[in-house]
């Protein structure tokens, strides 16, 4: 078995860079309803969900050991109410860089979606304080981009 350590990316050379990831969370319909009417006690999940993400793009080397830091130029987080049961996330992350920003993509999809469950999981736990319904579901890079500069 092999130590764990960072891939060298010395010489590999910098290029535009894009990835967007999917992912959703499937809710109770009550729960949907009440984001819809604003009755969140903790305020906006979809609004806080996708601030979240975008700080978690950002910190994706801290909480990942072997990603590199890289500089984003560029992370858009879109969560929208998909139907009566599911709210999905979006990520695009963008870098002029020498790796890929997949990680970050996936790292914002996945916070913004544990955030939006943070917002509501008053709503959605049962008498036991579980969560039968609750689901994070489908999270996946969507696309990749990497194109050399002109």
């Amino acid at each position: 078995m092999s130590k764990p350590r960072m891939i060298d990316i010395s010489k590999k050379g910098i290029v535009y860079r894009e990835s967007t990831a999917y992912g959703r969370i499937r809710l109770r319909k009550e729960t949907i309803k009440a984001i819809k009417a604003g009755r969140i006690e903790k305020g906006d999940p979809l609004t806080v969900a996708s601030i979240a993400g975008i700080l978690a793009a950002k910190k994706t080397p801290e909480i990942l050991p072997m990603c590199h830091p890289i500089d984003l130029t560029n992370i858009i987080v879109d969560c929208e109410i998909e139907d009566d049961e599911h709210i999905g996330c979006k990520a695009t992350v963008k870098a002029i860089a020498r790796t890929g920003v997949e990680m970050e993509a996936l790292t914002a999809v996945s916070v913004a979606l544990l955030n939006i469950w943070d917002m509501v999981k008053k709503l959605e736990k049962d008498e036991k304080g579980l969560y039968p319904v609750t689901r994070i579901e489908n999270i996946f890079v969507e696309s990749k981009i990497k194109e050399e500069l002109e």
